[in-house]
């Protein structure tokens, strides 16, 4: 289920980051954060765009998974606060971590199936 649920908002993040004419460059969802880098024109403030895809993709999931479980109106799905650097000279760096934070995430998995 996490690994379908992995995609399938992989997939909302794309379609909602092209709406700001913006682009996911990398990715990965955690249990509880995601890490992107993501490219986006200089016409938007960085805020417009998180907060765009923060809002949108939580009104998403709580339709298609929300009512499943509980109801999520009035709560709050994503915190509030977020953390944004520019890429530079450090783009390889910062990819590199992000695809790291996939493997680690994937050990820990195989790790849990043991306990």
């Amino acid at each position: 289920m996490y690994g379908e649920l992995r995609r399938h908002l992989g997939e909302v993040f794309k379609k909602l980051a092209a709406q700001k004419e913006s682009r996911i460059e990398e990715g990965h969802l955690m249990p509880d954060h995601v890490h992107m880098m993501i490219v986006i024109p200089p016409k938007y403030a960085v805020s417009q765009v998180i907060g765009f895809i923060n809002g949108k993709s939580a009104i998403h999931l709580a339709r298609v998974y929300g009512e499943r479980k509980r109801n999520f109106v009035g709560q709050h799905f994503w915190a509030r606060g977020y953390f944004v650097s520019t890429v530079g000279r450090d783009e390889a760096a910062i990819r590199e971590y992000i695809k790291k934070q996939e493997q680690e995430d994937e050990r820990s998995e195989q790790l849990g199936l043991w306990r």
